[in-house]
């Protein structure tokens, strides 16, 4: 169990917990303008929630798994935003909608020629067989607005690999966060933000902590809506 200022997570029948990079791209996605938001692969429903506290939009989510789509249900029933946040179960492939969505956001599986879990859930959640990038991109190209956004957390070089896809499909990232433990240390996650426009990269760099070990006054400010230690 985690809990945040304003709703907690429960997170035993998912496979991806909470993490702290997942927590930053919760709180890093520009959602105030929104009306209409898309979480593709829910997971606990962390990004639906965190979305939901700092907007007033409609929130659809979609998840593979069975457990996790349940958990997903519960910790959103239980929250504030139960009544804007929805929460379908199957793959994003296969899901169609009456609207459009002016922002979407995925923390999707990344992993492409790893050693595999024996577990088949941790599988789903972690590897790109169930979502590949190019099924991810059409999905999100084909659910958008026009001027619709998607941001997508992803290592460095899986990064590098859907940007060159993205682009190639005419979506161009236009903000993008590096994510560091620390000055100096290597890549941990990159954060894209993504339009059709081509338009002057934003390029910024988060540290999580500094060289004492302490949160940064950086990553402080980021999550102070949501950490209850901030």
């Amino acid at each position: 169990m985690f809990h945040f200022k304003q709703f907690t997570i429960h997170q035993d029948q998912c496979a991806m917990k909470v993490s702290t990079d997942a927590c930053i791209l919760g709180a890093w996605v520009d959602v105030a303008q929104a009306e209409n938001i898309l979480d593709i692969g829910a997971g606990t429903g962390l990004l639906s929630l965190m979305m939901a506290q700092r907007s007033t939009a409609r929130i659809d989510a979609v998840e593979l798994d069975t457990p996790a789509f349940e958990q997903a249900k519960s910790n959103i029933a239980e929250s504030n935003w139960g009544d804007r946040v929805e929460v379908f179960l199957g793959k994003i492939q296969d899901f169609s909608s009456d609207k459009k969505y002016d922002y979407i956001v995925s923390n999707p599986p990344f992993y492409q020629n790893h050693l595999k879990s024996e577990k088949v859930q941790k599988n789903q959640a972690h590897h790109t067989e169930t979502l590949s990038f190019e099924e991810l991109l059409d999905s999100v190209l084909r659910l958008r607005t026009t001027s619709g956004k998607f941001a997508v957390l992803l290592p460095a070089y899986e990064a590098k690999v859907l940007e060159d896809l993205a682009v190639s499909k005419g979506f161009f990232p236009q903000k993008k966060l590096t994510v560091r433990h620390r000055e100096g240390a290597k890549i941990l996650r990159v954060i894209v933000e993504y339009g059709t426009a081509s338009v002057f990269l934003e390029n910024t760099e988060l540290f999580i902590k500094d060289a004492q070990e302490q949160y940064t006054a950086q990553f402080s400010a980021l999550l102070k809506e949501y950490y209850l230690i901030f």
